[in-house]
């Protein structure tokens, strides 16, 4: 197992080697949040990862906050290399999670928002679905557990597995698998797990529209496709970079959500509070149909 357990933590720490896959934490004023992801990575156990958290607050970096800097110390004593890395002016989403790919140099990279915890194994699931599957991302999109008792048919009937191989695929505004996108609103994921009756250790493919908050890429595949490149295009105050990262990446390589997903979103309010500027409509100059 790559992660030491407790009676080795204070065995000194020897050099690390290259790791499997490298977490990319973007984050902005918030503690709590970070803390509870980090948390989640505490109890991962395969495969081997680093974690790298980029800090945007207005004040002091998220991680001075004693219950952030209490889970750094938690990973480093479990041999998790950790760095910390304050990113300013602030020039954007896309420009910060570009700034975060270009301090990776693992074969794979998860980028995960502040605000989502990872059960303990869906690491593993994921990197094993991105072994099988080939494509260029693999990702869980994270489940409001508020609305577990919120059913909502209507959202998932979109729901279509991924049959054989997963293979290049183009979406955009207007096509069929824009409409998808309803599927990981609130806890829409968790229910269709329960009517699949996965077995535990069992996941399944399925096709997205995009995913938000928890994707595992091939790094190279990410990278080809020009990565988060495309930030200049766009004013400061902007949302869905990683869809046009994504749908860019799909065009080529292909990508897939995973089941069950074993995200989970935190539900706190929103660090994106306008969202005017859509960066599909401005980097791929497509919009919705009206």
């Amino acid at each position: 197992m790559s992660r030491r357990s407790s009676e080795h933590w204070a065995w000194p720490l020897s050099a690390t080697g290259k790791v499997a896959v490298d977490v990319l934490i973007p984050t902005c004023n918030r503690q709590a949040e970070v803390a509870v992801a980090l948390a989640g990575f505490a109890a991962q156990s395969e495969p081997s990862f680093s974690v790298v958290v980029s800090d945007q607050s207005t004040e002091a970096p998220d991680w001075e906050h004693p219950a952030v800097a209490g889970m750094v110390r938690v990973l480093q004593a479990q041999g998790r290399p950790v760095r910390l890395l304050r990113h300013m002016p602030r020039r954007g989403l896309a420009e910060h999670r570009q700034f975060l790919l270009e301090q990776s140099t693992a074969d794979r990279c998860l980028f995960l928002d502040d605000d989502v915890w990872l059960e303990p194994g869906a690491l593993e699931r994921l990197n094993q679905a991105l072994d099988k599957l080939g494509c260029g991302f693999v990702g869980m999109a994270p489940q409001g557990l508020s609305y577990l008792d919120d059913r909502r048919p209507d959202e998932t009937a979109a729901f279509e597995r991924w049959e054989g191989p997963v293979t290049a695929e183009l979406v955009r505004p207007n096509t069929p698998g824009f409409g998808r996108w309803p599927l990981h609103n609130a806890a829409n994921l968790s229910h269709l797990s329960v009517d699949l009756s996965l077995p535990p250790g069992e996941w399944v493919p399925y096709r997205v529209a995009w995913l938000g908050g928890c994707v595992l890429y091939n790094r190279q595949a990410l990278l080809d496709s020009g990565g988060f490149t495309f930030w200049p295009q766009l004013p400061i105050d902007h949302a869905g970079e990683d869809v046009v990262a994504q749908w860019q990446v799909m065009e080529r390589y292909g990508g897939a959500g995973i089941l069950p997903s074993g995200a989970v979103h935190l539900e706190s309010p929103t660090t994106v509070a306008d969202r005017r500027v859509e960066a599909y409509e401005v980097v791929l100059g497509v919009r919705p149909e009206a």
